[in-house]
């Protein structure tokens, strides 16, 4: 978490000082078409105080009101942060189609593009970093930010091209009429921020986390786990949380089906590369899982084995035993 925090005080730093870049720009041309910048920047201002503040609630341990812990307030973070972005893009479409229709002079646009166009490469180069540390330490509020920080690079980046174009053709209109679809671009952005934390909050499955846990148990697959089901995975910020049912051998001791278990816990734990909370319910085999049961010397057998069931999602995720 400390990484995380420091990530993102650099993130709001640079915010802070990019957007004050920015707002000059526009004071400089007033052009809506650098407005648009500035605007999307406090918004960048405002996501990374909330997103480090997110990120230090979730690092609070778990307490009564909150068994799972806090995690769950990274995706509440980033519906705000799309919001926010959402609100600023239907701003600049308003300002901007008022401007059609009431324009003004624009003036120094050389000026305002080589600020702009400096200010797109921190932000990309910090999105990019950013992007990278959220998915090695598995942090929705780090990848959320940095790319809400590419997508800012890109706008910049059409931005300056735009400024050119309008500094050269001299046609005025084009300042506000490019402005309006970058506008587009970001409510564009805004959606999907919006959709992902959404599903986060509703616990919507996350196909790749599951995937990656499937894969792992059948790679590390032994004899006696004859089958998972009913698998079930929630991520509470940058900690997961899984539930599943695993058929052990019905003459297994307490202590044996127990000591399985402990073993699916640290090999999760080890390979899939976040902190995992695992649920196992022990399930007694049945005469049914003989034909695909590959426990040897099995003293209960009632037929030999004769297929072995891969484990996929279909499979997995059903809250059935293999046979049924």
């Amino acid at each position: 978490m400390k990484e995380q925090k420091r990530i993102i005080l650099i993130s709001l730093i640079t915010g802070i000082v990019l957007m004050l870049a920015k707002f000059g720009a526009y004071f400089l041309t007033a052009s809506n078409f650098v407005l648009t910048d500035a605007a999307e920047s406090i918004v960048n201002v405002i996501a990374s105080a909330f997103a480090f503040f997110s990120i230090y609630l979730s690092s609070q341990p778990r307490d009564e009101n909150h068994p799972y812990g806090h995690g769950k307030v990274e995706f509440f973070s980033v519906f705000i942060e799309g919001s926010l972005i959402g609100i600023a893009g239907v701003i600049i479409i308003v300002k901007s189609v008022y401007s059609l229709l009431y324009p003004n002079e624009i003036h120094d646009l050389l000026t305002g593009a080589a600020i702009i166009g400096a200010t797109g490469l921190v932000n990309g180069a910090l999105g990019y970093y950013m992007i990278q540390k959220g998915k090695t330490l598995r942090s929705i509020t780090l990848d959320a930010d940095g790319r809400h920080l590419i997508a800012d690079m890109v706008t910049s980046i059409g931005l300056v091209a735009g400024l050119l174009l309008i500094r050269f053709t001299g046609i005025l209109w084009l300042d506000s009429g490019l402005s309006i679809l970058v506008a587009l671009y970001i409510i564009y952005s805004s959606y999907k921020l919006i959709r992902k934390s959404v599903a986060g909050l509703m616990d919507e499955a996350d196909f790749q986390v599951v995937t990656d846990i499937i894969n792992v148990l059948s790679e590390k697959r032994r004899e006696s786990w004859i089958d998972v089901h009913n698998l079930r995975a929630q991520k509470y910020g940058n900690e997961l949380h899984i539930d599943c049912h695993m058929t052990l051998p019905n003459y297994f001791d307490l202590n044996k089906a127990h000591a399985e278990v402990s073993l699916v816990d640290k090999l999760i734990n080890k390979e899939v590369g976040i902190k995992t909370e695992l649920f196992i319910h022990s399930d007694p085999c049945v005469p049914d899982c003989c034909h695909y049961c590959s426990m040897p010397n099995c003293p209960i057998r009632s037929e030999p084995q004769t297929e072995t069931i891969a484990w996929t999602m279909d499979k997995v995720v059903r809250n059935k035993k293999h046979f049924e």
